[in-house]
């Protein structure tokens, strides 16, 4: 009773703020016969006290096509899935003012019952649905994967419809498939991942038999029926929920072994004891992980830049910076053992496992993810450069160097060193972590004058080479280069500031 107060309660809410509901009493007014179901995650994410306006709705009472017709006259009515008994609506107050292609945003489903008969290949369109106006909303969401997903809200009486037990799973926090798991998982096999979704986005357990079954069918997900932007979609979806969980998930559920089999080479890589006491490759990866996520790392983003204070502390190009930037070292291995040489090294780890990661990326379309922005590119720079203040000394890097890493737009300086911070703090060098000279890099950043580094990027050059060349009465050439990278240090110095003193410095310099 307590939890149908809150849908209630939720649901007046909703009606009060429009939020495009109003279409729901004209059409009561319209089919009195109607019913009209809120579905699917709002109602669970009411029931969990989570905000949401997911709306997703089932119709019953009302033929097909006068279904369309009334929607037609209330507003844009998507016809794509129409043959499924599915529309897209976005009712006229919001189509009117707004952008034609920022309409996905604000436009809901509104479907009619619909019955599914999977053709038993595990695609997730490998599904004959039939829609039935007459259907009784039970049997509609019997077709759901999950208890949790298959409660409905009767919108006029104010009703839950909960046939398979679903609040009792919430308040147990259980994923659990409608019905048995192998017949749902053959259904559709990326409903495996999105279980593992669901357990990292709201930190509940998998059913017993549930995670069984899932377990013994992962090997189903690497068939090829499972498009790559559905499996990159919800682990990217489940690593920005929780990155340690999903690493963990995805290790014991054989996703990895399925889907990424390069990362699990980490497991049982030793490194060498003197500077990571933590463990092998994988124990360390998990730990970066970890370090996301603590209120550590919250305190060293205030330690940061303006300019990368302003950034998102998490991001997917970030959480897949940490989770991949020791992939090479299995690859590159070198041991006293087996090599000769003074100690395990994994000598161009970083290189190797920049192409690696690049290489995954590239097969998995992990930057294929709406919203979830992934630049394969500035995560493999990442890789590539996360040892920086391993092989060099911050303290001396020229302004140059630190106008390249951290004020180019090009590259993700700002995730740069959130993933120094990551790696370092689980880098266990006589039993603790330490931050190595990664404060003193931070430091080197705002050394630069402060009317440069407040902005995201820095001036353009007072002189360029071909102004150079005019002034010196140079050909081009290397000599020009040379002069060029001077210039440029000079005015990040401060030394110059406008074209009469780069013209006495260019002259003083020849």
């Amino acid at each position: 009773m307590q939890d149908l107060k809150l849908l209630q309660t939720q649901l007046n809410r909703a009606l009060k703020q429009g939020a495009g509901l109003e279409f729901a009493n004209r059409l009561l007014k319209k089919f009195p016969q109607a019913k009209i179901y809120l579905v699917g995650g709002i109602v669970r994410d009411w029931l969990l006290k989570r905000d949401s306006q997911d709306y997703d709705f089932v119709v019953s009472g009302v033929p097909t096509k006068k279904l369309e017709s009334f929607l037609k006259t209330q507003g844009t009515v998507n016809l794509v899935g129409r043959r499924f008994g599915v529309f897209k609506f976005t009712p006229n107050k919001i189509a009117t003012v707004m952008p034609r292609h920022d309409l996905a945003m604000t436009a809901f489903d509104i479907a009619l019952p619909r019955t599914e008969h999977a053709w038993g290949t595990g695609g997730y369109k490998d599904v004959e649905t039939q829609s039935d106006w007459r259907l009784p909303i039970e049997e509609d969401l019997k077709r759901r994967d999950f208890t949790i997903n298959a409660m409905a809200l009767e919108m006029s009486e104010k009703k839950l419809i909960d046939p398979f037990d679903g609040q009792i799973d919430l308040k147990k926090k259980l994923i659990k498939t409608v019905g048995k798991p192998e017949a749902r998982f053959k259904e559709d096999y990326s409903r495996m991942l999105r279980a593992l979704r669901f357990s990292a986005q709201l930190n509940f357990k998998i059913e017993k038999n549930t995670w069984v079954s899932l377990v013994k069918m992962m090997k189903k997900i690497s068939n090829g029926v499972v498009p790559a932007e559905v499996i990159s979609k919800e682990f990217i979806k489940s690593l920005m929920s929780d990155p340690v969980k999903t690493l963990d998930m995805w290790n014991d559920s054989n996703a990895f072994k399925y889907l990424m089999p390069e990362l699990l080479k980490m497991q049982k890589c030793p490194q060498p004891k003197e500077f990571h006491a933590e463990g092998d490759v994988w124990t360390h990866t998990r730990i970066a992980l970890q370090n996301l996520i603590t209120p550590a790392y919250k305190k060293f983003i205030k330690t940061l830049p303006e300019h990368i204070k302003n950034e998102p502390d998490l991001s997917p190009e970030l959480i897949l910076g940490v989770l991949f930037h020791d992939i090479g070292k299995p690859y590159t291995i070198k041991t006293p053992e087996k090599d000769g040489v003074d100690r395990i090294r994994t000598d161009e780890h970083d290189t190797v496992g920049a192409k690696l990661t690049k290489k995954i990326g590239e097969r998995l379309r992990l930057n294929s993810v709406p919203n979830y922005p992934c630049d394969l590119d500035k995560i493999s720079w990442m890789i590539v450069h996360h040892l920086l203040t391993v092989h060099g000394e911050p303290a001396k890097f020229t302004n140059r160097t630190i106008e390249k890493y951290f004020f180019n737009l090009k590259n993700p300086g700002g995730n740069l060193l959130k993933l120094i911070y990551a790696d370092q703090m689980a880098s266990f060098v006589k039993g603790k972590p330490s931050l190595g000279s990664l404060p003193q890099l931070i430091k080197r950043i705002k050394q630069l004058p402060k009317n440069l580094r407040q902005k995201s990027t820095l001036p353009p050059p007072i002189l360029n080479g071909n102004e150079i060349m005019k002034i010196l009465k140079i050909p081009a050439g290397p000599p020009v280069g040379v002069m060029i990278e001077k210039m440029r240090e000079a005015q990040l110095s401060g030394k110059i500031k406008n074209k009469s003193e780069a013209k006495k410095y260019l002259y003083a310099n020849i």
